[in-house]
């Protein structure tokens, strides 16, 4: 009777299944087509004025000689800084809670709160960055503010897509260890972190690329949106605690001008900040290639 229906329902389930299929491959092209939209006006509008006279000019209130100096170099000390600090802290809690943490009832509430926290909206972030690190640490509008803020926005990403990477190693693997003799350590680092270091990767590529278009944080911590220096400018040392602006900011300052010149000026910053973006994420790819090659040899 089962197989009956069965046989008498297939009909019915390959026009469901043509039916989904059209409905997601329309919605795929809806969303190529939209982005792709964008990405030819952004193009067509900031091409014209994308020279280098553009890249080493600081900000100004004068279309023609304004530039993104001030905002490039900043957000990649920011981002450079947010690497350094939430690349170790969320590998390494991704660790402890899958290997070091006790299965209790406590263990659970902190990974399904680290879980919601991934969908927290960053305004929130940047609230708390600026109680916690511009007030009470006392850093002003630093760098290292900036860094801390969005190391705090992309800790909850970094820390699932770790996790998911460490599970996805095969048990195999780790008895194998243990049985020749390796301790849990040794086994951690020869075994589960060459395996798991190209799901890592892929989620510390999703986090920083969030990380690099925020802009309410940054606002909200107090970023200036003009900046006629950049950071280190008197002292490499120094840098961490100079105030900073950056190319999210810079964009959203020009784009909400009345003046045509500072909108055209945003689009421009707008392709250097996607070639920023993409030779970021071309660089931790190429990594992620070489750890993946790595782990099947």
């Amino acid at each position: 009777m089962l197989a009956g229906s069965t046989h008498t329902n297939l009909p019915a389930r390959k026009i469901k299944a043509k039916i989904y299929a059209g409905v997601f491959i329309f919605s795929t092209l809806v969303g190529i087509v939209v982005l792709a939209t964008l990405l030819v006006r952004i193009l067509a509008t900031g091409l014209g004025n994308l020279d280098w006279s553009f890249i080493s000019s600081y900000p100004s209130r004068i279309p023609e000689r304004a530039g993104i100096l001030s905002a490039l170099m900043g957000t990649l000390w920011v981002m450079g800084f947010t690497f350094l600090l939430s690349v170790p802290i969320g590998v390494g809690t991704a660790l402890y809670l899958e290997q070091y943490a006790p299965k209790n009832r406590l263990t659970d509430i902190v990974q399904t709160n680290i879980s919601n926290l991934a969908g927290v909206p960053s305004i929130v972030y940047g609230i708390l960055g600026l109680t916690i690190f511009v007030r009470w640490f006392a850093l002003d509008r630093s760098v290292l503010a900036g860094a801390m803020t969005m190391t705090l926005l992309i800790l909850p990403i970094t820390i699932v897509a770790s996790r998911e990477a460490i599970r996805a190693v095969p048990r195999s693997l780790e008895e194998a260890s243990y049985a020749l003799g390796a301790t849990k350590w040794q086994t951690i680092r020869s075994v589960i972190m060459p395996y798991a270091m190209p799901g890592m990767l892929t989620g510390i590529i999703l986090s920083m690329s969030r990380a690099i278009g925020e802009t309410a944080p940054l606002i909200m911590i107090g970023a200036l949106t003009y900046v006629a220096f950049v950071p280190g400018s008197a002292g490499l040392a120094q840098a961490p605690l100079d105030p900073f602006t950056a190319l999210p900011i810079q964009i959203f300052n020009w784009s909400s001008r009345p003046q045509a010149g500072f909108q055209d000026l945003a689009a421009t910053a707008i392709i250097v900040l996607l070639v920023v973006l993409l030779v970021m994420n071309g660089m931790a790819v190429l990594l992620r290639d070489r750890f993946q090659r790595k782990a099947q040899d």
